[in-house]
Formats: structure tokens, C-alpha cells, sequence
């Protein structure tokens, strides 16, 4: 998920902590998993969210392992800069 990145601030999505939850079900007879995601915006208007879903189930459902993908917004808990890693932080210049 690491390749979905956000346009306005064009760091990756799991860095910036917008990845919530990666479940990946039970293997299904030709070895591949259905994979449910939930994930959550910077902000509840934000503008690159039907940008930002497509391209998470897109990069998931890339994966040869992956029988179909669902991606699931959630605004909680709620998104804060907290969330980012060390990288995404040094990247936007948030200390």
C-alpha cells in the first residue's frame, strides 16, 4: 500500500497512518485471500479520497495473492499527525 500515494502531500498513505486496519481472510481453494481494509482521510472533506480509495483497492488487488479487495472509510477514530511515521514527518517538515 505503500505505492498509493496522497497527491496533496505526496507522501505514501501507510506512512501518513491512514491505514486503519488489514484483514486478510481465509485462503480460498486457488490460494488467494480476500483482503478487507479500513482506512480513514486527513480530513472528512478531503478531496483526493475517491483518488486515494481506488488506488488502495487497486494496489491490493495487484497483489497475485489477492481474490478481490474492499476498502472501507472510517472517520474513527479521527486522523491526526500522530498518526504519520518518523519519514512522513521529516518529509513534510513536521518535528
Amino acid at each position: 500500500l505503500k505505492q498509493v500515494i496522497d497527491p496533496e502531500l505526496h507522501v505514501n498513505i501507510v506512512d501518513l497512518g491512514l491505514i486503519y486496519v488489514v484483514d486478510v481472510g481465509d485462503e480460498h481453494e486457488n490460494g488467494h485471500h480476500d483482503v478487507k481494509i479500513e482506512m480513514t482521510m486527513t480530513s472528512p472533506m478531503c478531496p483526493a479520497g475517491p483518488q486515494l480509495v481506488a488506488g488502495t483497492k487497486a494496489a491490493a488487488e495487484g497483489l497475485e495473492e489477492v481474490n478481490s479487495c474492499e476498502v472501507k472509510v472510517v472517520m474513527e477514530p479521527a486522523w491526526s499527525p500522530d498518526r504519520m511515521t518518523d519519514e512522513a514527518r521529516d518529509h513534510l517538515g513536521i518535528f
